[in-house]
């Protein structure tokens, strides 16, 4: 038998990389495609990547591609024996393949059990557990979803935890966004479904017409609502950009005065990280992992009354300007507890733990 041991990532039917399960499994990729001759050399590890064809390449040429094909959602086989399978979220329907020696599914969030109810609920999650009976190994992206799983998965063993990875967008280039040079502003970032709460965001700006938010996030449906929304509210100060690319993202990051993410529900919480990397003051809910995530790096909203959320939106930025040095190094100094290279070695030794196929 060969000793060459085949890592196979399951990426899903992804379309684009610019939503958090597209950004969770662009960084993992790109970590491990970064050490692919270095695991290929030290422990003969072959790491091969299921995905689209469009997307084939993306990671270099380190890394062997497998087009992706609906009947890998049956019982299927590759062509070479698979030490570890990841599938790397929840939602996808695609199986190990046969002859598997382990299987791993990382779970991002159960949010679902919070969002909907009656025969919605109780089919997601037939779904869901009917996928996820099939590894052997589940892991968790905080400690709040790893609680989540025991408390909605009871039949399920203990979910190791591997907190997400960060980029740090500091590093970047830069792309100004037009409309908001020479503009202070509020800064939002998601996709604004409505677990994201940003109608709280729109109601708190309608008594802050002095100031400025700006709401960035893929063109979408729920995007068109918030927008309709601002216009019958009458309200100027409240901006939207849409489909930004990295370097702006970094750019509006970079020149905010402060990061706002009320969010009801979140698994980890990616944008809040991000914008502590540039030493921003950042304000979140109290709600699910973030304070978690966030520690007392962040500041909270305890209520969504607008006038509230802006009193606590303010203190945060009087205290950031009170001592602005302080706070920068304090809160990148958080930040710098989520990098990817740490969250890619300890993936890397969840895989080392596979024994051989069958």
């Amino acid at each position: 038998m060969s000793s060459v041991r085949h890592i196979a990532l399951q990426f899903g039917h992804l379309a684009h990389f610019n939503e958090g399960l597209g950004e969770f499994s662009r960084q993992l990729g790109m970590h491990l495609a970064a050490h692919a001759k270095e695991l290929r050399e030290r422990h003969q590890w072959q790491c091969h990547y299921i995905l689209p064809r469009k997307l084939h390449g993306h990671f270099g040429p380190d890394v062997h591609y497998i087009e992706l094909h609906d009947r890998m959602r049956l019982r299927h086989q590759l062509d070479m024996p698979i030490h570890v399978w990841h599938g790397l979220h929840q939602h996808m329907r695609y199986r190990p393949p046969t002859g598997c020696a382990r299987s791993l599914i990382t779970v991002h969030d159960l949010n679902h059990v919070y969002a909907k109810q009656g025969l919605s609920l109780w089919w997601q999650n037939l779904r869901l557990t009917r996928q996820l009976r099939r590894a052997d190994q589940l892991v968790a992206i905080s400690q709040y979803a790893a609680q989540d799983i025991a408390k909605h998965l009871p039949w399920a063993p203990p979910a190791a935890v591997v907190p997400n990875g960060v980029a740090d967008l500091t590093l970047g280039a830069q792309e100004a966004v037009v409309e908001l040079q020479n503009t202070p502003y509020l800064l939002h970032i998601s996709r604004m479904s409505p677990s994201k709460n940003v109608a709280s965001l729109i109601d708190m700006m309608s008594h802050w017409p002095e100031q400025t938010l700006a709401l960035v996030g893929p063109q979408s449906a729920e995007v068109d609502a918030h927008r309709a929304r601002a216009q019958t509210l009458g309200l100027r100060n409240v901006r939207f950009v849409t489909d930004v690319n990295e370097a702006e993202k970094a750019w509006l990051y970079a020149h905010c005065q402060a990061f706002l993410f009320p969010s009801l529900m979140e698994g980890f919480g990616l944008p809040p990280i991000e914008a502590m990397y540039f030493g921003k003051p950042v304000v979140v809910a109290r709600r699910s992992c973030l304070p978690e995530v966030c520690g007392d790096a962040a500041r909270y909203w305890d209520t969504f009354e607008p006038r509230a959320m802006r009193q606590v939106v303010q203190a945060c930025i009087d205290e950031a300007q009170a001592w602005p040095e302080h706070w920068a190094q304090s809160v990148r100094q958080h930040a710098l507890r989520y990098t990817w290279a740490q969250a890619g070695q300890r993936y890397i030794n969840l895989y080392a733990q596979s024994p051989s196929p069958c």
